[in-house]
Parts: C-alpha cells; sequence; structure tokens
C-alpha cells in the first residue's frame, strides 16, 4: 500500500485515510512536539530563520494558504515561548489543493501541504507537476513499490521512509531546481575538461597497450 510521497514540502496521503492520518498524527506534528528556540539548546529540533525578511516571507505564505482555503492543523505563528528573533512554528496545512500558492511554490520555511490522491499513478502525477524537483521521498512498508514510485518521480533524488543526503552520492535536482550536481563521482566532472582527438586509425599506443 502507498502511504505516502512527499517532495520538498508537498506530502501527497490517500483520501480514504487521509483524516485518520491526519487526526492521529497532530500531536506529533504539534509545535510542543518539535521544540523551536536557539539552536544550541538541548533537545531543539528546529532554530530560526536566516532573517527578518524570510520570517514575514513566511508568515505571508501561511497567511495566504488560511486565505486560499487549505486547513491549518498545527503551527502557523511564532512560539509562545519566544518573543525575539526569527522563530516560527513547524507548520502543517491539510486539504490542499495543488493549484494552491503554497502547493505552487517553495517557501523555503517549516511549511508543509498535505494533498489527497487516488491512487499511486495520480500521486507521480501530482508530485511531478511542478517546477521543481531537487529532494523526494516515499512512505511505505513497500520496498518494491517504493522503488517503482522513486524511478517515477522527477526529483534529484528520493529516499525510502526518510529524507537523506549523503554526500559520497550525487546531490542536484531536475527541472528548475538546479544545474549539475555535487557529490559522488558525477560531483568532480565539473571540474573536468573533455579533448576529442580525431585519427584515421588508432595509434601504435592504444594497440601495443604502451602509455
Amino acid at each position: 500500500m502507498l502511504n505516502g510521497v512527499s517532495v520538498a514540502r508537498r506530502t501527497f496521503e490517500k483520501p480514504a485515510s487521509r483524516s485518520t492520518s491526519l487526526s492521529l498524527a497532530s500531536p506529533a506534528w504539534a509545535p510542543s512536539a518539535r521544540p523551536t528556540s536557539c539552536a544550541f539548546e538541548p533537545g531543539v529540533q528546529m532554530g530560526p530563520l536566516a532573517m527578518a525578511r524570510q520570517l514575514d516571507r513566511v508568515q505571508g505564505y501561511i497567511a495566504k494558504g488560511s486565505a486560499e482555503g487549505a486547513k491549518l492543523v498545527a503551527g502557523g505563528g511564532r512560539p509562545s515561548q519566544l518573543n525575539r528573533g526569527h522563530f516560527i512554528e513547524p507548520t502543517v496545512f491539510a486539504d490542499v489543493d495543488p493549484t494552491m500558492t503554497i502547493a505552487r511554490e517553495e517557501i523555503f520555511g517549516p511549511v508543509a501541504s498535505v494533498i489527497g490522491h487516488d491512487g499511486p499513478e495520480d500521486a507521480v502525477r501530482i508530485a511531478n507537476d511542478s517546477r521543481y524537483g531537487l529532494h523526494g521521498a516515499v512512505f511505505t512498508q513497500d520496498l518494491d513499490l517504493a522503488y517503482d514510485i522513486a524511478r517515477q518521480v522527477r526529483t534529484g533524488s528520493v529516499g525510502h521512509n526518510m529524507r537523506v543526503i549523503d554526500w559520497q552520492m550525487p546531490f542536484g535536482g531536475f527541472k528548475e531546481s538546479g544545474l549539475g550536481r555535487e557529490g559522488g563521482v558525477e560531483g568532480f566532472r565539473q571540474y573536468l575538461e573533455t579533448k576529442t582527438v580525431y585519427v584515421a586509425r588508432p595509434p601504435a599506443r592504444l594497440t601495443t597497450g604502451a602509455s
């Protein structure tokens, strides 16, 4: 069974299990379950945004999500214990339509959009209907299905039941999520120059094995 597909901050769940899973997951997604404060404090899972204008940008997207009809199920504001700094609570929207702004644009903040789907093919269609394609994840206990879905999703990397970056492997995006790759053998290729030599026949050193 396909339980979920996630691309960037968009998460797709089956309609039949959507309300139940959100209801059960909401306590775990609540701001209190994801401590937000100074990143150097013990137990903190989320620090501040980089700057004031980014905080304003994220708050603007949260307001737009509510205005366009998405259901705010967790977070959405500043942590109650913090009256200074560029902090925002981990935020989750349900009942998100793929055409909504929060589903179409990169927010660069802790905001997740949950979108219903009618099965694996529909989930892949929604996931690929984006200008971006940096990283994705497939959440299911069926490894074969996860691999099949991962091959169809147009992102530079895909995780199974996790989001992970291994710099020994190539990392980079599709579409508007960048060009080229970092990490792995592919990451070295941008530092190489390729030369082509045209000859009528192979040189002796190539046919005799000489260097």
